[in-house]
């Protein structure tokens, strides 16, 4: 097989060899290249303010923790560049729900809803830089560990705000302490039971509120059941302090959960 160099926006960290876990870390950085950042139409405030809000803070440090913790070393696939470059997550056309907040694979809309970049801002350029090698690294990985393993199992993690932003489709839903995201394909019914039992400790668990969904690469998305996948998505007051400030005492509890779950997978 020939696999295509690691992008720089991407943070691969190898794990242990007969790991079948990839810790999928997509919105923890708020890098923005230069290059980018001049299509940007908010001033440094603004900015500043819309990272706050946007970015998953910390979660890299979770799963590093988690990685330190686990008896059994999940591999680790992390963006080092905001998602106001690109977000990874999203599907590049149509079939984004997102579009309609003007948030689809590049974004033209902020949390509030105010332009974040020119209405003929051509999103190409972006999609071919960032996006589609980011997709080809993370596919290579999961086919690594397909062929080492005979199994991948990607734990999409992530953080949301206490208070719905503007921004959310679904802000009306319960926004519990733990929010699992699940698909009807890549999500055992098992797994979603036992990351519940794993995190129920933190006052709550529930699946896809008020986010759905997680990611799995395109070319195997809903035909290989050998990958699986579940998104966890973590209130924010449980482990920092909002909307964009240090991590509390929350984080370390939390990662060595999110040990346990791993070593079971592994």
């Amino acid at each position: 097989m020939t696999v295509d160099p690691v992008p720089e926006s991407v943070g691969l960290l190898a794990g242990a060899a007969n790991s079948p876990v990839i810790l999928h870390v997509p919105h923890s950085s708020r890098v923005i290249p230069a290059a980018v950042r001049v299509d940007i139409l908010l001033d440094e405030r603004e900015l500043e303010d819309e990272l706050d809000r946007i970015t998953d803070a910390h979660t890299e440090r979770l799963a590093a923790i988690a990685a330190e913790r686990a008896q059994v070393s999940p591999w680790r696939f992390v963006n080092r560049l905001s998602r106001l470059v690109v977000d990874p997550e999203r599907f590049p056309d149509e079939r984004e729900e997102m579009l309609a907040a003007g948030m689809g694979a590049v974004y033209a809309r902020t949390t509030h809803r105010k332009a974040l970049r020119p209405a003929d801002f051509d999103s190409e350029p972006l999609l071919d830089a960032y996006f589609r090698p980011y997709a080809r690294a993370m596919t290579d990985v999961v086919a690594d560990r397909l062929a080492a393993t005979g199994r991948a199992v990607i734990i999409d993690v992530h953080s949301y705000p206490t208070v719905p932003l503007p921004y959310e489709l679904h802000g009306d839903g319960d926004r519990p302490p733990i929010c699992l995201g699940t698909d009807d394909f890549h999500t055992p019914s098992w797994l979603t039971a036992r990351a519940a039992e794993v995190f129920a400790e933190f006052g709550g668990v529930g699946v896809n509120s008020p986010f759905a969904g997680t990611y799995v690469p395109l070319d195997r998305y809903g035909t290989d059941a050998r990958v699986i996948a579940l998104m966890l998505e973590i209130r924010r007051d449980t482990y920092m302090s909002e909307p964009g400030g240090p991590p509390g005492a929350g984080l370390e509890p939390l990662a060595i959960a999110l040990a346990a779950l791993i070593d079971e997978l592994s």
